[in-house]
């Protein structure tokens, strides 16, 4: 692990060599059993900012960048689906030799919670999952149902050649406007989220991990044949809001057996920014 001379956090800001050539960012704060927080699609860690102190209290946080995203290393080469993402995470945990570990997780990063629960059952005691994003039918499709607007941008994204010139025009306007239709209870992002988030789409090479990550959304879907194996207590939380249907809920829960469910009102996709207060308390409670 080397730690940065640039910390732009409170908290103990790592990067973790998880292979010879991929390094995984990190926030770790607090003192207990240790839980691992995992974002949602085109966002990163400091997505979590309004729950880690609170979480600090009883937890060992580690809120992790997941591979491309945030601080974390790109690799052009590499193929950002489910699979390489939950790999990147269950060698982070092995790296560190965690055990007893809860995993939090929302959007893409829920799956990877479930995922990860299955495949290495001995080390995660505990899961809650927010709004999976696990029921994609097209390129982007939960992102463009937040939206007529992000319809149109993510439809444009999947255009080859045209995709990657008219993903490289995204600014700060343009993300916010994609990424608020993910929110209920609030009309924006943070600004000061908005703009981590934002400068990271300028890193050399993002815009392929965002295209590829949104390329591969059929990963996602199939992730759903992991979940039976998860061994842990689950819990599943959606926005009533949320992107995706009655029908994908229950598929979901569905292939979990007996996951304990709770739907939380006024709250869309990005829960944990649209309404953290609630997650918290799903969390503290789970």
């Amino acid at each position: 692990m080397n730690q940065p001379n640039d910390l732009t956090l409170s908290e103990t800001e790592l990067f973790v060599n998880i292979s010879n050539d991929q390094k995984i960012r990190v926030l770790k704060t607090g003192a207990g059993e240790p839980i691992i927080l995992m974002h949602t699609i085109r966002t990163q860690l400091d997505y979590f900012k309004e729950v880690i102190p609170e979480l600090a209290k009883r937890y060992t946080v580690y809120a992790l960048d997941l591979p491309g995203h945030g601080k974390s290393s790109i690799d052009k080469q590499a193929n950002y689906d489910e699979p390489y993402m939950r790999q990147a995470v269950i060698a982070f945990i092995k790296k560190l030799d965690l055990n007893n570990v809860t995993l939090v997780g929302e959007s893409i990063g829920a799956v990877l919670a479930l995922t990860v629960a299955s495949t290495m059952p001995e080390r995660i005691i505990k899961v809650v999952s927010s709004n999976t994003y696990d029921y994609e039918t097209r390129y982007a499709d939960g992102v463009r149902r937040g939206s007529m607007f992000s319809n149109l941008v993510l439809a444009n994204y999947a255009i080859p050649i045209h995709g990657a010139i008219f993903a490289a025009l995204e600014n700060w306007l343009f993300l916010g406007m994609v990424l608020s239709g993910g929110l209920k209870n609030r009309s924006w992002l943070p600004n000061e989220l908005l703009s981590k988030i934002n400068r990271a789409g300028y890193r050399k090479g993002f815009r392929y991990v965002e295209r590829n990550v949104f390329a591969n959304w059929r990963s996602w879907g199939k992730a759903r044949a992991l979940y039976s194996g998860v061994k842990a207590p689950v819990t599943l939380v959606y926005g009533d809001h949320d992107w995706s249907t009655l029908q994908e809920r229950q598929r979901t829960a569905s292939e979990l057996g007996n996951a304990k469910i709770i739907t939380i009102e006024n709250s869309g996709h990005f829960g944990f920014v649209d309404n953290p207060a609630k997650l918290l308390e799903v969390v503290l409670n789970a």
